[in-house]
């Protein structure tokens, strides 16, 4: 068995790959090759905290993964991590367990893979302004993510506290993103200005007015992934002509906006265009026309971090990567 931890897999595994991987994985799921259980959820609700079991399998790659991850909030204040998980990879030709690698990166990156691919098939192809709302962990790899589909020229930041919006700026600066950045003073000012809108929040009412959306916006909602999570409001889902999910069964359970808006009435998820699946497998299409506003849902499924897990293991394999340990 070999074990990576998260700085070795930063150093090697890249954006690129992951959105390779999670696409390569998403075909493979359309053509019936993906075993996917759904996810348990234990909350602490003393800590406003959560752990997340995640199983999959490649039956055709003969390789299972689960993941664990634990969400919990007030750790910053306690100078540790809000999220911190683990990936262990087995083989399901003789049931050896192959690798146990660090899964908050790969947790981030993968989720700004499943952005990527939504974006390149929902957002407008000469989108150029993104608006992040939420500057936390999960907001970089979104911006990352976007970055490599689309051709950004200016990035608005917007956090209720501004200090943080001033850090992330300085954390793409120094990643090597060089376009205009400019932090927001107001949350509706700057999602109307944007072509793109990615929320990254773990906010229990919305962040912005979905009227002030203006034609033709993407909108990416990736923070929330409790039912008492709400991040993008009921105007946004009723405007929206597409709702894509990356994964229905898990949206049904964990979208609280959609949710929601589905108890009260005013939608349903027998409305839900598509899961990222039949997408990016060409099944559905993506955008139609440089007027609708297209929202992607993303609560997260295990079969998303099979797809990076994977992928991290081949390489480090090849590259003589980790460190090899016997249990």
């Amino acid at each position: 068995m070999i074990v990576l931890n998260q700085e070795e897999i930063m150093k090697f595994y890249t954006m690129e790959e992951a959105i390779r991987d999670v696409r390569d994985t998403l075909i493979a799921k359309v053509e019936g090759k993906v075993q996917s259980p759904h996810r348990t959820v234990l909350e602490f609700p003393e800590q406003s905290a959560s752990s997340i079991y995640m199983p999959s399998s490649d039956l055709e790659g003969n390789v299972a993964a689960v993941k664990v991850v634990t969400i919990f909030p007030e750790n910053p204040s306690k100078g540790l991590p809000t999220t911190q998980g683990i990936i262990v990879l087995t083989s399901t030709d003789n049931g050896e367990h192959l690798a146990v690698m660090n899964a908050s990166y790969l947790t981030r990156l993968r989720t700004g893979a499943m952005t990527a691919l939504a974006t390149d098939s929902l957002a407008k192809k000469d989108a150029s302004v993104l608006t992040v709302v939420g500057t936390g962990g999960m907001a970089f790899e979104q911006t990352i993510g976007i970055l490599a589909v689309r051709r950004i020229e200016k990035i608005l930041l917007f956090n209720r506290t501004v200090e943080k919006a001033h850090s992330f700026a300085q954390k793409l600066q120094d990643f090597g993103v060089d376009v205009e950045i400019e932090i927001a003073n107001g949350v509706n000012d700057a999602v109307n200005n944007a072509d793109i809108v990615c929320c990254a929040t773990k906010s229990h009412t919305p962040v912005f007015n979905g009227e002030y959306l203006k034609a033709g916006t993407h909108v990416i909602g990736v923070g929330s992934y409790l039912p008492h999570m709400h991040e993008i409001d009921q105007t946004t889902i009723t405007r929206a002509s597409k709702i894509v999910v990356d994964d229905l069964h898990g949206a049904k359970d964990e979208a609280g906006e959609l949710m929601n808006a589905e108890q009260k009435g005013i939608w349903s998820f027998d409305e839900v265009y598509g899961e990222l699946e039949s997408i990016v497998s060409g099944e559905k299409k993506g955008r139609e026309n440089d007027d609708e506003i297209t929202f992607f849902k993303s609560v997260g499924a295990s079969y998303y971090d099979l797809a990076v897990a994977k992928g991290v293991y081949q390489k480090a394999i090849r590259d003589n990567l980790g460190l090899s340990i016997e249990i």
